[in-house]
């Protein structure tokens, strides 16, 4: 018999009757269903039967999808479901996970997935746990980035819901994957520097990686050097690299690259700026920006561009918490926004 989960607000526990109404105004919003395998309208019907078939099964079985409710514990709020399907006597599973638009933002999908995986987990035979999504799905695949699931694998025009053909989107994680993921460091460095990238730094500076749902953000590294190597001019000015590996007391967690503008005579543009998946949510970027401003204020310039892609796990709102302010400008796909170095 199943027992229910608690985390620290929520409690995922077996589907009752009384959940219908949730349940059938959840898949019905259209932002919901939106990279959803199910076709609008939602009906009731429906809900009904997966209530009723899913109340007889006391636990998970092989090769079935289960759901579990996702209550507060704090009012019994219902705020999403989870679904699961264990698979080879148990040895894996796959996860899936849906909520309710008005409550978005709030953590509670990334509460409930890791007490999910948590406790699937506990159980010593399993050895895997994987999720599948739509490409475009961002804030589906930040729920199991942050849990440190690696991107595993893109199929093309793999699914279809009703007419529509879609790719899709492949994520998993080992026990052993897991448990390197949750035993590494979550709080804020003693130290960051920025080192210069010797020839014995250049391949791990290569092989840092952000999250997958990342990568339309920032280019990877190894394309980042290259172009310092041999700069495009930019609107139609010359521009100097200059890039240092980022270092979080001792470990190598990052990569800067600025256009200093010494042949150029423009400001001073923060070319690059990106934190490996394992320390991003450090506050380490920001005391990269710190540093990089101190030495543009060091070279006589009294203001700092940047550019970047707005959305789903963008560094938009650590540049605005930095000060810089959008120009209004969009380059190449992305907003222009400059720091006043005076103000700061």
């Amino acid at each position: 018999m199943f027992e229910p989960i608690e985390t620290e607000r929520l409690r995922l526990r077996r589907p009752l009757a009384s959940d219908l109404d949730a349940l059938v105004a959840r898949r019905n919003h259209p932002e919901v269903a939106k990279y959803q395998d199910w076709t609008l309208p939602w009906p009731e019907e429906r809900a009904r039967i997966v209530l009723a078939e899913t109340g007889e099964i006391s636990e998970p079985v092989d090769d079935d999808w289960w759901m579990l409710t996702v209550e507060t514990l704090d009012g019994g709020r219902i705020v999403g479901d989870l679904s699961l399907k264990l698979q080879w006597e148990g040895r894996a599973a796959e996860i899936g996970y849906t909520f309710a638009r008005e409550e978005w933002g709030r953590g509670y999908a990334h509460e409930a997935t890791c007490g999910l995986v948590d406790h699937l987990f506990s159980d010593p035979k399993l050895t895997r746990i994987s999720a599948t999504l739509h490409p475009d799905n961002h804030r589906s695949a930040r729920i199991v980035e942050r849990l440190g699931f690696v991107h595993e694998g893109h199929t093309r025009l793999s699914r279809w819901v009703g007419d529509e053909n879609s790719d899709d989107w492949l994520y998993g994680t080992t026990r052993a994957d897991f448990e390197a993921w949750t035993a590494r460091p979550t709080g804020p460095p003693d130290a960051v520097m920025l080192e210069e990238i010797t020839w014995d730094k250049v391949r791990p500076v290569i092989e840092l990686s952000t999250h997958k749902s990342q990568e339309r953000m920032v280019s990877p590294n190894g394309v980042s050097l290259a172009e310092a190597h041999i700069p495009e001019p930019y609107d139609g000015k010359p521009v100097t690299p200059w890039h240092r590996a980022v270092m979080a007391d001792g470990e190598l967690a990052g990569f800067v690259m600025l256009d200093t503008a010494t042949e150029s005579g423009d400001r001073p543009y923060l070319w690059r700026l990106m934190i490996d998946r394992r320390h991003q949510r450090r506050g380490i970027g920001r005391r990269v920006i710190d540093q990089v401003v101190g030495l543009v204020r060091s070279w006589g310039h009294d203001e700092l561009d940047v550019s970047y892609v707005s959305g789903v796990g963008s560094p938009e709102p650590m540049y605005l918490a930095c000060g810089f302010v959008p120009t209004g400008k969009i380059i190449d796909g992305e907003i222009e926004a400059r720091l006043d170095l005076r103000t700061v």
